[in-house]
């Protein structure tokens, strides 16, 4: 066969990036370990060990018989045999590409997890002897319709199980089964245990509404009739509120117990996110209301049969004064034939009083939206409707490297989107053919090119160059993406001008179709890292978030979108921060600043990290990335300290896969 120069030309070139996606993979592994190392280097342990490292070169100096003897003795004392390395290495759990294609926790993993986190007999004990400040009555609400008799009993038991005594526990039993009432009537002869039988099933709504009318506690919690309630759930829900006094609206996480009696698949959840519970009911179980709160909103309603809960939730939290997540396992939810937790697709109905219920929940606030099918059962997008279009201003740093820049404005010609300008910032480009196509791009009656003379430093540039732009939205993009869907400009402008909302970001990829960016976990490697690095491109994510717009708490500066208001609102970038952190740095303090960060899978680019700044390579960059690493320590250390909201702090900060701690 004859050659074909254009052929090899192409196959030359995928063969180039894939190569160039092969080193950007190693450069973030390398930048994560680099800021794990500079948070060790910064550790009291470490200065401490240091310090006798020292000591021990004074008393027993290298290359004598002293030290020898020393190093001899210490081989012996830290010897670890070949197997309990693999058993450490087994505990672990599976390398990350294992994890790539499940949504859940591994069952091992979380049964270990269990086994070193949650209270044990004693601390059992110890929590029925506490006692609160502040000891509010719960009502735990269950609505009963024929649920075998073993489930009912379990449910029962797991509310008389609980450390926390002030509870009363309130069925409304419409059965039609005659196994049902002998277990009701037994439950009935504890005086906290109220049942009403009732004449006739008025469904879930009806029945759930009924339980709750009996409730005299200060808070309801709602306990389906087949699912049970961790010993310690209530106690740690009257710990939140005595924390919180004001807390009106609590949530826990959850998890699910198989046809088997094992406990499997746990949703560990963010704190509260609008974004996120437009997308999914993520709050889900086990959900507590204050009393006068549920009695505002008028309880459960009627025409939301499957998705009550859903609907209620979402009522609830327009009407809440504060919201608080209980990061622990309060509840079980069983998976059986019946049951939502089982089959997935099996109650298309509860899906679509889902979508009814998240679409009146945006009318309620004003927002013009439309609400369609997600990306599987279950999950759903809600499409923002644009009135008029805001003029975005997308401004791209560049040096050179036209075939990046060119590509990157080509793929913003192609957006739906119409109404934006092109900002190119120039910082110190030398060939001819970079300022021949500058001349060739300003013909255009939308692109222009400013420059900058001063040494580089991301932050100032980019500040320099939001001054100069015109629009009401300013988008911070690098010259090395490029778009893939024609909306994605689109889906994040309808994200940006919601109220609340103060940053945004995309889903980006490297060029071989793995992630690059799907929201940024602020503590993780040390500082800041990418949740689901690497994983492929068709995968779903923990518990779907690689499926749905939700909030996080920074996304990154190559594709970042917000309002100009908020941009000057909270100082713009922080230029001590040249390079490093600087995007984290100013979406933290749009959080400070009381508005959200969005990331949506529904804009999607393709992102070449690193092609035109390149590596910390050299010791220079290295001392500047550590002073960047002390300065947002220095600045955010609270912060950290407190954890990053969206992402469990049962979760490893060491691997972006959701990987459960140890201990």
């Amino acid at each position: 066969m004859a050659d074909d120069p254009a052929r090899d030309l192409a196959a030359a070139r995928r063969r180039i990036e894939q190569l160039e996606t092969a080193l950007m993979r190693r450069t973030e592994l390398l930048e994560q370990k680099q800021a794990e190392l500079a948070a060790v280097r910064a550790s009291k342990a470490f200065r401490a060990a240091s310090l006798i490292n020292k000591l021990i070169d004074r008393l027993f100096p290298l290359h004598t018989r002293r030290r020898t003897v020393l190093k001899r003795t210490a081989r012996r004392l830290t010897a670890i045999p070949a197997a309990l390395l693999a058993r450490r290495k087994a505990a672990n759990g599976p390398p990350p590409d294992e994890r790539y294609l499940s949504e859940c926790t591994p069952p091992d993993e979380y049964r270990r997890w269990i086994g070193k986190h949650e209270p044990d007999a004693a601390a059992l004990m110890k929590q029925r002897a506490h006692r609160f400040s502040r000891a509010p009555k719960i009502s735990v609400v269950v609505p009963v319709y024929n649920p075998p008799a073993g489930f009912l009993e379990a449910m029962i038991a797991s509310v008389r199980d609980q450390t926390y005594g002030n509870w009363e526990l309130c069925l409304a039993d419409a059965s039609t089964q005659p196994h049902v009432r002998p277990v009701l009537e037994k439950a009935a002869a504890d005086s906290r245990i109220k049942v009403e039988f009732l004449a006739e099933n008025r469904g879930i709504v009806g029945n759930s509404n009924a339980a709750a009318a009996s409730a005299t506690g200060d808070y309801l919690a709602l306990l389906d009739h087949d699912d049970t309630l961790a010993p310690f759930a209530l106690h740690e829900v009257v710990a939140a509120i005595n924390e919180s006094p004001d807390a009106d609206f609590l949530y826990s996480d959850e998890d699910k117990i198989d046809t088997h009696g094992d406990r499997v698949e746990p949703n560990f959840k963010p704190d509260w996110s609008p974004e996120t519970l437009r997308s999914r009911n993520y709050v889900c179980h086990l959900t507590t209301l204050k009393r006068a709160l549920y009695e505002t909103i008028g309880g459960f309603r009627p025409g939301f049969d499957g998705s009550q809960d859903y609907d209620l939730v979402l009522r609830a939290s327009e009407r809440a004064k504060r919201i608080v997540h209980i990061p622990r396992v309060l509840y079980h939810w069983r998976m059986h034939a019946e049951s939502t937790a089982f089959v997935k697709g099996s109650k298309n109905y509860a899906f679509e009083a889902g979508k009814k219920a998240v679409a009146e929940h945006l009318t309620r606030l004003g927002i013009d939206a439309s609400v369609h099918d997600g990306a599987v059962q279950g999950l759903y997008q809600v499409v923002y409707h644009l009135r008029t279009q805001p003029l975005v201003s997308v401004i791209i740093p560049n040096k050179d490297q036209v075939g990046l820049l060119s590509r990157c404005v080509e793929s913003l010609a192609k957006s739906s989107y119409a109404n934006y300008e092109v900002v190119i910032v120039e910082n110190g480009s030398t060939l001819p053919e970079t300022h021949a196509y500058y001349r060739e791009l300003q013909k255009q009656p939308h692109a222009r090119v400013v420059e900058w003379t001063k040494p580089f430093n991301y932050a100032a540039v980019n500040n320099f160059a939001a001054a100069q732009a015109k629009g009401d939205l300013l988008l911070f993009l690098n010259n090395d993406t490029e778009a893939i869907n024609p909306d994605w400009l689109e889906a994040m402008v309808t994200q940006a001008v919601q109220p609340g909302v103060g940053a945004v970001g995309a889903k980006l990829y490297y060029a071989d179709d793995t992630i690059q960016h799907a929201g940024i976990v602020v503590g993780m490697g040390g500082v800041a890292g990418h949740s689901h690095l690497f994983y492929p491109r068709q995968a779903s994510g923990y518990m779907q978030r690689l499926r749905i717009t939700q909030n996080v708490a920074a996304v990154t500066g190559a594709c970042l979108l917000m309002p100009r208001a908020v941009f000057a609102e909270v100082g713009g970038f922080d230029e001590g921060f040249v390079l490093a952190f600087n995007d984290v740095d100013l979406c933290l303090a749009v959080l400070k600043a009381g508005y959200r960060v969005v990331w949506t899978p529904d804009a999607e680019l393709y992102h070449l990290e690193s092609k035109t700044r390149g590596y910390e390579d050299t010791a220079e960059k290295q001392a500047r990335f550590r002073r960047e690493y002390d300065l947002f320590h220095l600045k955010w250390s609270s912060f950290l300290k407190a954890g990053d909201p969206y992402y469990s702090p049962h979760f490893r900060l060491d691997r972006p896969d959701f990987a459960l701690k140890a201990a």
